[in-house]
């Protein structure tokens, strides 16, 4: 990955670095980082001398044909390892015990505490489970990263890039050892995220929002249904008055403003009575 996609990367887009004195070059460590495009998992490792090892969905290892074969072979050789996320609590801690695997044989796991990628661009509360109970089991250093701008260069839905310069800020290891052996405490595990999301905010600049990025996905997505709907039956309503036919007299009668209109029009009321 490193020689071939890692190079081209780093060529083409030439991402600046900040901090990169505080990766271990050898030894466990948590990387947490925030999480703008799809393209975060690949401009990290790239500027990186060691292997990161994030959890990925299932899916890319298990499509059918020659480019899911392909697909899986790309993603095992860049250091993912597959999650079945469709079993809710047995996926995530199927995620949990590959990150204590990685950091535990000494490498260096790489996790994104929202989640999912931000919608927006702001940055979301960072969900405990992940994240606080591999730092607890393990005692490893938690690393915070901010990535800047990956969400321009490849925006949310889009496969081709756009040749703009990302960065990477990489801040100070974290120590959570005080806590080790505490992973099954809800107050501690919301404790550690929040105080890792809280240095990712400074390095990163973002707006922090405190609710989960999956949470406003569905709000954006409930907004923009309705959106639509609206904008669909203001449609049709103006359809509909385009469509009308204009209003008749009824039989017989005469049109008001016409010789022998009686008392209504402008001006009847000065006409003398005959």
């Amino acid at each position: 990955m490193k020689l071939s996609i890692g190079s081209g990367l780093k060529l083409a887009f030439r991402p600046w670095v900040e901090g990169l004195e505080n990766i271990p070059a050898s030894g466990p460590a948590i990387l947490a980082s925030n999480h703008l495009s799809f393209s975060d998992s690949f401009f990290l490792p790239a500027v990186l001398d060691r292997k990161v090892t994030f959890v990925a969905k299932a899916e890319y290892f298990t499509s059918p044909g020659v480019k899911g074969r392909l697909t899986a072979a790309f993603f095992k050789g860049v250091g993912q390892l597959p999650v079945d996320r469709s079993g809710g609590r047995g996926a995530a801690e199927a995620a949990i015990k590959a990150g204590i695997e990685v950091v535990q044989g000494g490498g260096l796991f790489g996790i994104y505490p929202e989640g999912t990628r931000s919608p927006d661009g702001r940055l979301y509360r960072g969900k405990p489970g992940g994240l606080g109970r591999v730092a607890l089991a393990t005692g490893a250093p938690v690393i915070p990263i901010a990535m800047i701008d990956t969400e321009k260069v490849q925006p949310p839905g889009k496969v081709v890039p756009k040749l703009l310069r990302p960065g990477i800020r990489i801040g100070k290891p974290l120590d959570f050892s005080r806590y080790q052996g505490m992973e099954e405490d809800r107050y501690i595990l919301r404790s550690v995220t929040d105080e890792v999301m809280y240095e990712i905010m400074k390095l990163s600049g973002q707006e922090y929002v405190d609710i989960y990025a999956t949470v406003a996905k569905r709000q954006i997505a409930e907004a923009e249904k309705a959106e639509k709907a609206a904008a669909k039956a203001a449609e049709k309503a103006a359809k509909d008055r385009s469509g009308e036919a204009p209003a008749k007299a009824p039989d017989g009668a005469v049109e008001p403003g016409t010789p022998g209109a009686g008392s209504s029009g402008p001006g009847a009321q000065d006409r003398p009575a005959a």
